[in-house]
């Protein structure tokens, strides 16, 4: 039992070590890809994959061989990790309330408004330079091209967002706020799942991060004891932290 936490430790960092290279792999492919939607996602991933991978190889080596530091260094990088994943896992569920949209009698769709959706991703979604990269996703889907065009003052009246199309093939509906509110909902759905997962994430790094401690301990007492079974001895001069 006195080396079950290092052990178990070394086995969830050798697990993590070895899921950061598909990571990194897969950021670096998608660097290679020509869309503007997964090469957003390049940046992102690639600072993922690396800290994991630098995380992982600190807790490995330090769990396993035994190397104070090394586990000191795991520790406290857990730590910042643990803290920032929850105040993203709270801002994401704060921000994705309200949206999903209204149901509409005799269609199959719902209809999106931008006034049903946080005020940050409004202002998010207005911005030139990040609707620019969505746009160019949206052209990228041809979404716009699948709807009916149709003219006429009498719909235009009911709705003010019909003055924002254009059966021109660059305009069509880019400009229009339920293309910005279609857009919204797909960002506010993946971003709820992924604060889901965020909590499932969290309650396993906490698990680790307390066999981690664990761990540190027992490299710490190494540093201070002769380990010969029940009856080992103190060293006459303990380390300054022995008996925290």
């Amino acid at each position: 039992m006195y080396r079950l936490s290092n052990t178990v430790v070394g086995y969830l960092n050798l697990l993590t070590l070895l899921s950061s290279i598909p990571i990194i792999g897969g950021a670096l492919w998608l660097a290679r890809s020509s869309a503007t939607c997964e090469s957003a996602l390049q940046t992102p991933l690639l600072a993922v994959g690396f800290i994991v991978l630098l995380v992982s190889l600190a807790g490995f080596i330090g769990a396993c061989f035994n190397v104070a530091c090394a586990l000191w260094l795991y520790l406290f990088s857990m730590l910042v990790l643990i803290a920032a994943l929850l105040c993203i896992t709270v801002f994401g569920f704060a921000v994705t309330g309200g949206g999903n949209g209204d149901q509409i009698p005799g269609r199959v769709y719902r209809e999106y408004h931008l006034s049903d959706y946080s005020a940050w991703l409004r202002r998010r979604i207005s911005e030139d330079g990040n609707w620019r990269a969505a746009r160019a996703c949206v052209v990228g889907s041809r979404a716009c091209a699948e709807v009916v065009r149709v003219t006429g003052m009498a719909l235009a009246e009911q709705d003010h967002d019909c003055y924002r199309w254009s059966n021109a093939e660059d305009v069509l509906c880019y400009s229009c706020d339920s293309c910005k509110a279609g857009v919204l909902e797909q960002v506010r759905r993946d971003w709820h799942k992924l604060s889901i997962l965020n909590v499932v994430v969290v309650l396993f790094l906490i698990a680790a991060y307390a066999l981690g401690c664990c761990a540190f301990r027992n490299a710490r007492r190494t540093l201070s004891d002769h380990p010969y079974g029940d009856n080992r001895m103190s060293k006459m001069v303990p380390r300054w932290d022995y008996h925290l």
